[in-house]
């Protein structure tokens, strides 16, 4: 049975995350996430009254509805990296098998609706078709970048061997002598600082993350894994270009950018925390290599919203 492995891109602000979220329950709207995160599927009974059946909406929820009504069977779509509420993708990688549908058994009337249709999709027909046929399926805040046929037995949450992440940061300073404007176009896309931070200190206190460590401290609580110890191939701090969009007088644009091989619940955000106080001045590189031989969470830096946050890519 052919499979295919999608790369997709997505803005996770009106997602739940990527993982699907059920049973379906009334959700609380918490922060990073959005209500248009929410949709209703029918109705349910409640003591005799019809009630709206509300469904978490979820990146793989939307793809998967999309795949399966190009192949016409019920396939299910696995993804790398389960990503949070209102984290972003540019490179999450997802995969699916289905039947090698051969266009030679399809029907003789194929634009007649009452005729049943052939499941999968047929291999003469080609990838680039596939992409495009989902991505007409798709809302306007995810779609399918690319397209590939993979052996059998891939499967993108295991065979990876880096992955690539990125923060952006926006300054605003607040003070008397200045007061730059806040995120406005891009404010999906960015997490602001209310002061200036010392780009020198935030790359110096990144070094410090690079290699094979034990990163208990930077993985949130019930992170669900056997071993902390993970390798961070690169961690840096650069100053992005201001996007031509950007209004007079705003602040610099901070990009974080780590890679790895393989990350703990909440890390990245962890990590991205903990330069922004060494930033502010009130980590040092070396507090950041005790934080790390401490294994100690409350020694590091906060969590950082979502809203920063990008999947860049994923590589195999």
């Amino acid at each position: 049975m052919p499979r295919y492995a999608l790369t997709i891109a997505y803005d996770g602000t009106d997602f739940c995350g990527w993982q699907k979220q059920e049973p379906f329950d009334p959700p609380t709207v918490g922060e990073g996430s959005s209500a248009l995160a929410l949709s209703v599927q029918g109705t349910i009974q409640h003591e005799g009254e019809p009630r709206p059946r509300v469904q978490l909406r979820s990146v793989q929820h939307v793809v998967e509805r999309a795949v399966r009504e190009v192949v016409r069977e019920p396939v299910q779509l696995v993804g790398a990296s389960r990503t949070d509420a209102g984290v972003h993708a540019l490179g999450q990688v997802a995969a699916f098998s289905c039947q090698p549908f051969s266009e030679e058994l399809s029907p003789a009337a194929p634009d007649d609706p009452s005729v049943p249709r052939g499941i999968g999709w047929p291999l003469s027909r080609g990838v680039e078709r596939l992409a495009r046929a989902v991505n007409g399926r798709l809302p306007d805040d995810v779609q399918v970048l690319a397209c590939r046929p993979v052996a059998h037995g891939f499967d993108p949450i295991r065979d990876p061997v880096a992955k690539g992440y990125s923060y952006t940061l926006l300054e605003c300073p607040r003070s008397a002598e200045e007061h730059a404007p806040r995120a406005l176009w891009d404010r999906r896309y960015v997490h602001e600082v209310w002061e200036r931070l010392d780009l020198e200190a935030m790359n110096a206190a990144a070094a410090r993350v690079v290699g094979e460590h034990d990163f208990a401290a930077f993985a949130a609580a019930g992170h669900g894994r056997l071993s902390t110890v993970r390798t961070v191939y690169g961690c840096r701090v650069i100053e992005q270009a201001p996007p031509s969009n950007a209004l007079p007088g705003q602040g610099r644009r901070l990009r974080i950018e780590v890679s790895g091989n393989g990350f703990l619940y909440n890390m990245v955000r962890i990590i991205a925390g903990t330069l922004v106080e060494a930033g502010r001045g009130r980590l040092s590189p070396r507090d950041v290599s005790r934080v790390i031989e401490a294994k100690d969470r409350a020694m590091a830096g906060p969590t950082l919203p979502p809203t920063g946050l990008c999947l860049e890519w994923i590589r195999y």
